[in-house]
């Protein structure tokens, strides 16, 4: 299947706004909440699968080429690589998941809220066994310190993006591409 010059500009689109909300930051102490997740959520929720995922590659491409568009104004190998590097590699994943299983059950309000759980949660999975091997962690130091401090700020952006999302998409009809 080709991928339409409207899939690519929205793709475009999308891989900006998730580099504008990676900016924003609300320090928790140890917890930083991104928008860099919610971001990738409504991508996913607004774009779907494929749109949605190339969305995501766009936005780790220009992170990878030097554009400070990473959380924190940060790109480069040392950050795709780096400790944390897990996390925006299981981006790719969140998408491709998040957006297949809206695209396989229904674009609706509760759908939406389950799929960026359970992308949010495999964000985090990818996150903490990078982390675990990057920082030469124990499981269970990398399971506390990579995944549990994550789950509650994980859900509430994941719902977040899923209302957000689908309420976006009833308003814009725009951004539904037909298959």
């Amino acid at each position: 299947m080709k991928t339409s010059l409207k899939e690519w500009i929205l793709a475009a689109e999308f891989a900006a706004i998730i580099a504008v909300l990676s900016q924003f930051t609300i320090p928790l102490g140890l917890i930083p909440l991104t928008g860099q997740t919610l971001a990738v959520g409504l991508t996913a929720t607004l774009l779907g699968k494929r749109t949605g995922t190339y969305a995501i590659l766009i936005y780790l491409l220009l992170g990878l080429i030097g554009l400070p568009v990473f959380a924190g104004m940060s790109s480069g190998l040392g950050v795709l690589f780096g400790a944390t590097g897990g996390y925006l590699i299981g981006f790719i994943f969140n998408g491709l998941i998040t957006g297949a299983i809206l695209e396989w059950k229904s674009f609706n309000y509760a759908w939406a809220i389950i799929a960026n759980i359970v992308g949010a949660m495999v964000t985090l999975v990818f996150g903490t066994v990078w982390l675990k091997f990057s920082a030469d962690m124990s499981w269970q130091t990398a399971f506390s310190s990579g995944f549990v401090l994550f789950i509650l700020p994980g859900i509430l952006k994941a719902v977040a993006a899923g209302y957000l999302g689908i309420f976006i998409r009833n308003r814009i009809p725009s951004l539904v591409l037909q298959k």
